[in-house]
């Protein structure tokens, strides 16, 4: 198995940001996704600062894959979309259908990311003809739905056209709205939000009435209030999954990293925080409940 990095999913700093990148590339990571993939107002880094980290991430070896936003609402993010479509160097990761269009155009090869709805063989082959080289599955998927589907690609026989990727540690990306629910929550309004996700490093809890994390806010996103933690699934993995993904949540990543690929090597058992992480996807149950053993 390869591991990656995915996309930071929130607003940092700009020297915050070069500094994580810098760390990576001496990391466990064998793949590093770049790029904002929520708010197109988090500017701190423009599209030539990240296509200047590309450059420099892939001189160190790393497969570098440009990642775009997930959903579009005006014109301008269309623009920044095509000129990352059509970069000429790097692998787009695609979380618009919109995307993915522009990608077959260019004939630029891409990854289908977890954002968009992809649930059987048939759709992965017609991605497959218009350039997909790997699919991040779904966050809500199962193991169990990833075994049928992959017997479905293989009596396609496309199993061996496309890498197949799992979310498998981070703050589950949910749903999306055109809402900002950060500048929401601060009464603001979207268009005067003053940037307030910035100060949020790692999202911002929303506690149920019984003082439960039941979901993170990020912007237009919801994610899960839980860590998803597959870390002890590592062997449920082999021979299924090509790729981890690792979504970074500051510098602690690179340690899990390394977490994943001890547990993949030595099959080693990691204390999970019932209080705070989760695995119930993977296996079929409450995305919300852990399976310890």
């Amino acid at each position: 198995m390869k591991y990656a990095l995915g996309p930071i999913l929130y607003y940092w700093p700009k020297q915050q940001v070069e500094d994580f990148y810098t760390a990576a590339v001496n990391s466990d990571a064998d793949i590093i996704y770049l790029g904002e993939t929520v708010c197109s107002k988090r500017r701190e880094l423009k599209p030539k600062d990240w296509l200047g980290l590309a450059k420099e991430i892939a001189n160190s070896g790393k497969q570098v894959v440009i990642s775009t936003m997930a959903l579009l609402e005006a014109p301008s993010e269309v623009n920044i979309l095509r000129k990352y479509c059509e970069n000429g160097d790097f692998i787009v990761e695609a979380n618009d259908f919109g995307a993915i269009n522009l990608l077959a155009e260019a004939k630029t090869p891409f990854v289908c990311g977890h954002a968009l709805n992809v649930y059987n063989a048939q759709v992965l082959q017609l991605l497959v003809n218009k350039g997909m080289q790997r699919w991040v599955m779904p966050v809500e998927l199962s193991r169990d739905w990833l075994v049928q589907l992959q017997e479905d690609s293989r009596l396609l026989n496309i199993r061996d056209q496309f890498e197949i990727e799992v979310f498998a540690h981070g703050h589950l990306p949910l749903a999306y709205s055109a809402r900002c629910f950060t500048a929401r929550s601060e009464n603001r309004a979207k268009d005067d939000c003053e940037l307030c996700c910035i100060n949020h490093a790692n999202g911002k809890p929303v506690y149920s009435q019984d003082d439960k994390e039941l979901f993170t806010i990020n912007g237009i996103q919801t994610m899960s209030g839980y860590k998803y933690n597959l870390l002890n699934d590592v062997a449920s993995m082999q021979d299924l999954v090509d790729v981890v993904r690792v979504s970074p949540l500051g510098d602690s990543a690179f340690e899990t990293l390394g977490q994943f690929k001890q547990a993949a090597e030595d099959n080693i058992k990691f204390d999970l925080k019932l209080d705070r992480e989760c695995n119930g996807y993977w296996h079929q149950i409450a995305g919300f409940d852990t399976v310890t053993t």
